[in-house]
């Protein structure tokens, strides 16, 4: 049966660079006021490492990608090393939420940022600070294996890379565009967490820590995976996420829906594992 317009992915409307900018500086106004009015409910505070583990993760730090100058994913590092040091040890008490953006703040040249990969409107850039999406990403991941609630989540609205060398489910990360592009958690239980994030060797590595074993565990799965052809001529790709918490002996309790993924694929459908690789984003 052929779709109607309205029951796929739209594409994409264009705006003038006046209305992105309009947009930009009004939707940061917002950011910023809201920032301003809610600040005591903000995580700020630092402490030495907590004991207990509650889940850890890390993702390699450089990917060849053809045609994508290796120079700006090193930059990336440089990048992701500043912004550490206003995570590391950043503890989020019941009821307060961690602001990704709160605590790093604008990715100037002045604190030390340089030009990095950035991904904007289904193609690839290089800008002050790029790469810190690698690190919302792994807390995104990181925080869905916790009892921590994801307040706020972006995701872009294109598939720009092919899934060569993926170990996650698609759409399982989180975007980040500074200021109102946010990753904010909220620690609804009853006892203090603690993120840990360092930049190792080969690795962007993290974890959230907290005073006691973990109460659960987690298991993220992807469901309904789907890849379709759209009315105006191109690709779209479409999942959901859940979690299935199991008790301390394993013993399975129940799933929980997370969320809902739709993008625009930049890339042909069905290809090999090699085409990262070997082919940039057009």
């Amino acid at each position: 049966m052929k779709k109607r317009p309205d029951e796929g992915v739209k594409k994409t409307i264009k705006r003038s660079a006046l209305r992105a900018k309009l947009g930009m500086w009004y939707y940061s106004g917002l950011r910023r006021l809201y920032w301003l009015t809610h600040r005591k409910m903000f995580a700020k505070t630092k402490k030495e490492y907590f004991g207990e583990i509650q889940f850890s993760h890390k993702t390699p730090l450089l990917r060849k990608l053809r045609d994508v100058d290796m120079q700006y994913q090193y930059n990336k590092i440089v990048n992701l090393k500043i912004a550490v040091k206003q995570l590391d040890g950043i503890v989020l008490r019941p009821g307060e939420v961690f602001s990704y953006w709160y605590l790093i703040g604008n990715t100037t040249r002045k604190k030390g940022y340089i030009d990095g990969m950035v991904l904007k409107n289904g193609t690839f850039g290089y800008g002050v600070g790029g790469g810190l999406c690698q690190m919302s990403n792994l807390i995104y991941w990181m925080t869905i294996h916790t009892p921590l609630t994801v307040i706020e989540r972006h995701r872009h609205g294109y598939d720009v890379f092919p899934d060569s060398k993926r170990t996650q489910p698609f759409g399982s990360g989180a975007t980040c565009y500074y200021p109102h592009g946010d990753l904010m958690i909220r620690n609804d239980t009853d006892r203090p967490f603690q993120l840990c994030v360092r930049v190792g060797s080969e690795y962007l590595e993290g974890e959230w820590r907290a005073v006691g074993e973990p109460v659960f565990s987690y298991e993220v799965v992807e469901k309904d995976h789907e890849v379709r052809s759209e009315y105006w001529g191109g690709y779209s790709r479409h999942n959901k996420l859940f979690r299935r918490v199991y008790d301390k002996t394993g013993v399975f309790l129940r799933e929980e829906f997370i969320v809902q993924n739709d993008a625009i694929m930049m890339y042909p459908p069905f290809l090999s594992d090699t085409y990262s690789e070997n082919k940039k984003p057009q």
